[in-house]
């Protein structure tokens, strides 16, 4: 079992600087210079240079790159005496570092993964991202929660009545939904709900988890902001569970052992809720796990829209300012969390299903 769950940290851990490196390297080749672009067009030749020689831009790709590796790595090499040095250990930059070994002119050091700083408003990335990810993390946990239950009720009522007409009602009302663009959705619910019926519904089409007071009394918690967005981030996992609801709990419905708990004279909703559903919720619970990994990483069209000051709207600025530091954050963070998410899934499967781990060892 430790070395099913070695590797696959180790698969992990390659997939994290695979999405490193691409990003880094689209991010090179694309046109622009970051100096001239923080510092605008009316600026002087010395003050750019200036600004690339911070920012690490005069140094060659490469460099660039394993400078990056270094700085995000947990353990780093770095050097201990010349602080004009690229490599030198700044204690200001890396605060709770600690140097573990030297050797001569060389340290090893133990440190928090230090994400730089933005180029635009020289903020540290992890404390932007601090800031907007709890707002992505409540936006996809409301979302799968409403998927969830609606998609149990919904698929489990078909499956109970199972009615041919019905079913193709509900099937193509899923297709419909695993179909429809995230962006599109969020158009469409927006213009219809928060800017047709905002007169019924009370909605508006704009706004984050705080909003700001009219009078001037600051901030205050706003959670009908957090409707549509969660609606519209909702609706492809809602299509999904409802089809692996009914799929599931109609091949379960016909097992022996359910026309025996009838025989024995079980109320129907008793046979249902008890013996069948349970039984069918495996792909479910599947599924679900699945996509809120994928709702995290999914939210950056849904927020853009809504302006839900989430990660998808970080990402968005990050991109239209030539941003890389908080572009590289972010990625980084949502892989992280996929990764994270399919290793404890995959560690789970090999606790319950033994063919699993067998089946990697082959």
């Amino acid at each position: 079992m430790s070395s099913f769950m070695l590797r696959r940290f180790y698969y992990g851990l390659l997939v994290l600087l695979g999405v490193l490196t691409v990003v880094f390297v689209l991010f090179a080749i694309l046109p622009g210079d970051p100096a001239r672009m923080i510092m605008g067009q009316r600026t002087d030749q010395k003050m750019i240079d200036a600004i690339r020689k911070d920012l690490g831009l005069d140094q060659p790709l490469l460099v660039q790159y394993l400078l990056y590796i270094n700085d995000i790595s947990p353990v780093s090499l770095h050097n201990a005496t010349d602080p004009e040095n690229i490599w030198f250990f700044d204690q200001e930059k890396y605060k709770t570092g600690i140097q573990l070994v030297q050797i001569k002119n060389t340290v090893i050091a133990l440190k928090k993964p230090y994400l730089r700083r933005s180029w635009q408003s020289r903020r540290e990335v992890s404390d932007i991202l601090v800031e907007a990810f709890p707002k992505t993390l409540l936006l996809a946990s409301v979302s799968i929660l409403i998927a969830m239950i609606a998609g149990l009720i919904i698929g489990s009522i078909t499956a109970i009545i199972n009615k041919p007409f019905l079913n193709r009602i509900v099937l193509v009302i899923t297709v419909f939904g695993m179909s429809l663009p995230s962006f599109f959705a969020a158009i469409l619910i927006a213009w219809i709900f928060a800017f047709l019926l905002a007169e019924y519904t009370g909605l508006s089409m704009f706004g984050s988890l705080y909003s700001v007071d009219d009078f001037g009394n600051g901030e205050y918690l706003d959670l009908k902001n957090l409707i549509l967005p969660a609606i519209t981030l909702g609706i492809r996992p809602l299509a999904i569970v409802v089809e692996l609801t009914r799929t599931s709990l109609l091949e379960v419905l016909s097992q022996d052992y359910i026309r025996t708990a009838y025989a024995k004279g079980l109320k129907k909703w008793r046979v249902v809720v008890i013996h069948a559903l349970k039984n069918a919720l495996n792909p479910v619970i599947t599924a679900i796990s699945g996509w809120f990994a994928s709702l995290l990483a999914g939210a950056v069209f849904v927020e853009y829209v809504f302006d839900w000051k989430g990660i998808g709207v970080v990402i968005v600025d990050a991109l239209e300012k030539y941003d890389l530091p908080v572009l590289m954050g972010s990625v980084l963070l949502i892989a992280f969390i996929l990764i994270i998410i399919n290793i404890f899934v995959d560690i789970v499967y090999g606790v319950l299903d033994p063919r699993v781990r067998i089946a990697n060892k082959i």
